[in-house]
Parts: C-alpha cells; sequence; structure tokens
C-alpha cells in the first residue's frame, strides 16, 4: 500500500528523476522523467506535484493509487469472514451430531453451542 508521506517527499527530494513516479505506480511517466532529469523541466514538474500530494486527502490519494489494494484487500477479508461463518456452522451441525449420539450431555453441547455463537 502506498503512503502519501512518501510520496511527497519523493517528488521533493528525487523529483527530478521521477522516483516518486515509479512509486505511484506510474512507470512510463517515471521514464520520462528520468529521460528529460538534464533539463530541469521534471524538477519544476515535480515540486508541483509535491504541492498537490501534500495538500490531497488521504481518501483521495488512496482512491487514485491504493484503490486496487483496497479492492482485493476487501475481497480477502469478506471471503475470510464467509469461511469463518461456514466454518462455526460446520463446528455446530457436528456438536449437533454428538449431542444426538448422546456422546456429550445437554449442559456440555449447550455451554459449546453458546461459545460457538457468541464469536459470531
Amino acid at each position: 500500500m502506498r503512503n502519501r508521506l512518501v510520496a511527497a517527499l519523493l517528488a521533493l527530494f528525487t523529483g527530478c528523476f521521477g522516483l516518486h513516479k515509479f512509486y505511484l505506480g506510474e512507470n512510463c511517466t517515471g521514464v520520462l522523467y528520468l529521460l528529460f532529469s538534464w533539463t530541469f523541466i521534471p524538477y519544476i514538474i515535480s515540486f508541483f506535484e509535491f504541492l498537490g500530494l501534500v495538500f490531497m486527502s488521504d481518501n483521495a490519494f488512496d482512491a487514485k493509487y491504493n484503490y486496487a489494494y483496497l479492492i482485493s484487500h476487501k475481497s480477502q477479508t469478506e471471503y475470510d469472514n464467509n469461511k469463518t461463518y461456514s466454518d462455526k456452522t460446520t463446528t455446530l451441525i457436528n456438536l449437533k451430531k454428538l449431542y444426538d449420539q448422546g456422546i456429550i450431555t445437554a449442559e456440555e453441547f449447550e455451554e459449546k453451542r453458546r461459545k460457538i455463537l457468541d464469536s459470531i
């Protein structure tokens, strides 16, 4: 996940070489900055990009540069939650089978069932 402060500092101190562009995943633009680094044009542009990054909100930065990471992370979290619920459902079914077979008592069944349901 990219950090706004790191990107701003890279734009300020190494902007003439375009390192902030490589950090932000804009590789083609970074190559252009490298090609024109012998001029002062990339440094001037990177100074204004530094100002833009400093005054950009965290939400705007995340939406622009961390969107793919946030979407993949959200999907993984939803998958883990669904997996957890299905595991607990399976555990409850197996616990009920043990109770029906007389392997555990009603008190043990209720105690374990309550612990599983409380953890959801």
